[in-house]
């Protein structure tokens, strides 16, 4: 099955890296200057085991004459509107589209383009980063790969996706309950986005300060109320295994966007949490401390607008 990974940074570079390196046909859509790095450098994966390097398959949007079997979006939630254009001639009649995006918006946006048939769930639990070099960076050991059809199918083309991934070079595993497993991501994800931005500090951090427990608990609840009244079934053991690994009071963990933030990059404060905010405000829930945690990125993010625009 031929592989369009759109995106090369640190998801698309990883996964996609692991799967061209397990022999499978990987192409990666780039645009500018990763495009350029990779073409010169080649795609650099530093892992806790060693750092490897491949020489990848490059396309540009305006390279593509022929669908792929497989499409594994890898942007950032505020980059999918221009993404969506770069993939259209890549879609076929049976092409497979795997969104790794944070959220759920991005199911109706890629549904209402391409249609229910073409697009599957998906999600990767990785703390990844690309460092200065650009090389694509795994923090911890943890790598592993979600996915699954949307009606919780067992259909011949995702057991087909599931041959594709298994021994590829992190843990694959294939979902009949992807819906769910995606909420819970997304409890995870804004959650551990909420806690550390809004604190400026990592888990342990604020968990060590006066009333930092209490406070990782508070959000998480709200949050935990937002997703339930929009559909997610509660898996209590997950609810507190979560709980207990945002609460560690010797955890270094961040989110990804409290790293991009510290470095003072766009972030995915309306996917994240503004989207989480307005279905609780549709369900007519209390948030104020989810509310706290968007205002504060959303400041954030018209600062940095307004720095670059000046």
């Amino acid at each position: 099955m031929r592989i369009l990974v759109v995106g090369a940074g640190a998801t698309g570079g990883y996964f996609g890296g692991r799967l061209a390196q397990a022999g499978r046909d990987v192409t990666f859509l780039v645009r500018g200057k990763r495009a350029d790095a990779l073409r010169h450098h080649g795609l650099r994966l530093v892992t806790p085991t060693g750092e490897t390097s491949l020489q990848p398959q490059l396309i540009t949007a305006a390279q593509i004459n022929r669908p792929f079997d497989v499409i594994l979006l890898t942007v950032k939630a505020f980059g999918l509107e221009a993404a969506l254009n770069d993939i259209a001639p890549a879609v076929g009649a049976d092409t497979i589209i795997m969104p790794i995006l944070n959220g759920m918006k991005h199911l109706e946006i890629l549904i209402d383009r391409f249609g229910g048939q073409a697009v599957i769930g998906g999600l990767c639990k990785i703390a990844a980063t690309l460092d200065e070099q650009g090389r694509v960076v795994q923090l911890s050991p943890l790598h592993e790969f979600t996915y699954g059809e949307l009606d919780g199918s067992l259909s011949d083309r995702i057991s087909r996706l599931d041959a594709l991934f298994k021994d590829a070079g992190f843990t694959s595993r294939l979902s009949t309950t992807i819906i769910n497993d995606m909420w819970e991501k997304w409890l995870l994800l804004a959650s551990l986005g909420a806690i550390t931005c809004l604190m400026r500090g990592n888990i342990g951090q604020v968990a060590a300060a006066p009333g930092g427990e209490q406070f990782a608990r508070a959000m998480i609840n709200e949050i935990l109320t937002v997703i339930t009244s929009a559909g997610y079934q509660r898996r209590e053991d997950y609810i507190a295994h979560t709980t207990a690994l945002l609460t560690q009071k010797n955890s270094a963990q961040t989110s990804s966007m409290y790293r991009d933030m510290n470095q003072g990059y766009q972030v995915e404060a309306e996917q994240v949490l503004g989207d989480l905010v307005a279905i609780g405000q549709r369900a007519g829930l209390a948030t104020p401390l989810l509310c706290a945690a968007y205002t504060h990125l959303a400041v954030y993010q018209r600062g940095r607008e307004h720095a670059i625009a000046s």
